[in-house]
């Protein structure tokens, strides 16, 4: 059972998290939901689309102009609490590393704190725990905030997302985060090559096997863009691939731009897969 916020999911109800950038500089929407008003409006969408969670974002993940946490709260606290007064059942998400934001956003009503960094500082899961917050642990290849991979080795990377994503997990719990709350994630291009990430996603069902419900966040990456050789806003038929595949192998979160696709394929493995029903069933009974 995974419970974040309100919400209880069973072990193959599988679950949406809309992204929502509250940057002038996001490497998708170049700032599309910067302002309060659409971005609203983006959760609203999503909402209506399908989505369970809004994660929302204070600072790009790559490489750009200097966020202070005093910057990445302002983008994020008000904004966090006017998500929680209009959509009072919407599990609200926050992607940071960063303990002192990470307290502002959970006093502000946030439900999970997604730690795409991997634990850069070790303090946001004790914020977690002291707030009751669900959390993301990520393998980011020991990498700093905001950098890019350059000619990153392992011996195997599965088992170094293992090892650091497990252990980050069972730290958390053993602060108080409620067991049921923590995710873990293999970090699909933080910290990896695009062959590490498309190892991850072969031998997700290593991860699914540790029992901690599995998070990915695919979309648009450049993993997908160089399998394919496409710009970033051609990349959603490989996002959409990729899902189908974590969805089938055992994954449970997925962290998305396009929320109405991901639901149609989620479902349409749910159905292969026996675990839930076709919506419309008259075919060969009429």
């Amino acid at each position: 059972m995974l419970r974040l916020g309100r919400r209880e999911f069973g072990a193959h109800e599988p679950v949406i998290m809309a992204i929502v950038n509250r940057t002038p500089d996001s490497f998708y929407d170049q700032g599309a939901t910067f302002r309060d008003e659409p971005a609203l409006a983006r959760v609203e969408q999503a909402v209506a689309e399908g989505a369970a969670i809004i994660d929302i974002g204070g600072v790009k993940a790559g490489p750009g102009e200097e966020v202070t946490a005093q910057e990445e709260a302002r983008r994020t606290v008000g904004f966090v609490a006017e998500v929680r007064r209009r959509f009072p059942d919407v599990i609200i998400s926050v992607d940071t590393w960063r303990a002192d934001v990470g307290e502002a956003v959970c006093e502000a009503g946030a439900d999970v704190l997604n730690d795409a960094w991997g634990g850069v500082d070790p303090r946001l899961a004790e914020v977690a725990a002291r707030y009751g917050a669900g959390l993301v642990c990520t393998h980011a290849g020991g990498a700093e905030p905001r950098t890019r991979p350059h000619r990153v080795t392992y011996d195997d990377v599965m088992a170094d997302i293992l090892r650091v994503t497990v252990g980050l997990a069972q730290r958390a719990a053993g602060l108080g985060v409620p067991r049921e709350s923590i995710m873990i994630d293999p970090g699909h291009d933080f910290g990896k090559n695009t062959r590490h990430s498309l190892e991850a996603t072969r031998r997700l069902g290593e991860m699914v096997g540790t029992g901690w419900p599995v998070l990915v966040s695919l979309s648009n990456k450049d993993f997908v863009g160089e399998t394919l050789d496409r710009p970033v806003k051609e990349r959603v038929v490989g996002t959409l691939a990729t899902t189908a595949v974590s969805a089938w192998l055992g994954a449970q979160v997925y962290r998305v731009h396009e929320v109405a696709e991901t639901r149609q394929v989620l479902d349409m493995v749910g159905a292969i897969a026996g675990h839930r029903a076709p919506t419309v069933a008259r075919r060969g009974l009429a």
